[in-house]
């Protein structure tokens, strides 16, 4: 191996480690922002069930939360085909809707499982991809 290929593999080495980092405090940020004892979890709770015991209040607020998210949704899936964050909006408009809704919940921890699988994959995938080169 000659010492070209020697940096370009240290580097790749780097950045992979670097990337597995970067994951891990990624997915530590999203367990501690889904951690139901935060004060705006609370806060949410609070408002939920005020607005349960005022259901014409809580079928206004469902309907403008599901517009809303449908909006969003929308607005993402009209992005995706352009440069910037598309599927982002379209995760989070399915977020604002999965407040509301169960099969938005659904919907979007599906959707987490299958992009968690196919980032394993890929990540398998390349580093077969770089064994095979060396």
């Amino acid at each position: 191996m000659s010492t070209a290929q020697a940096t370009v593999a240290a580097e790749s080495a780097g950045a992979a480690e670097s990337a597995g980092v970067l994951e891990q405090t990624i997915r530590e940020e999203i367990a501690a922002g889904e951690n139901p004892h935060r004060p705006i979890r609370r806060l949410l709770r609070r408002t939920r069930a005020w607005l349960a015991a005022h259901p014409r209040l809580e079928h206004g607020y469902r309907l403008a939360v599901g517009l809303f998210g449908v909006l969003v949704v929308l607005g993402g899936l009209v992005l995706v085909p352009l440069p910037g964050p598309g599927w982002l909006v379209v995760f989070l408009g399915l977020a604002i809707l999965g407040t509301e809704f169960r099969w938005a919940r659904r919907v979007t921890a599906w959707l987490k499982r299958t992009l968690d699988r196919f980032w394993q994959w890929w990540r398998a995938w390349r580093a077969a991809r770089r064994q095979a080169r060396a």
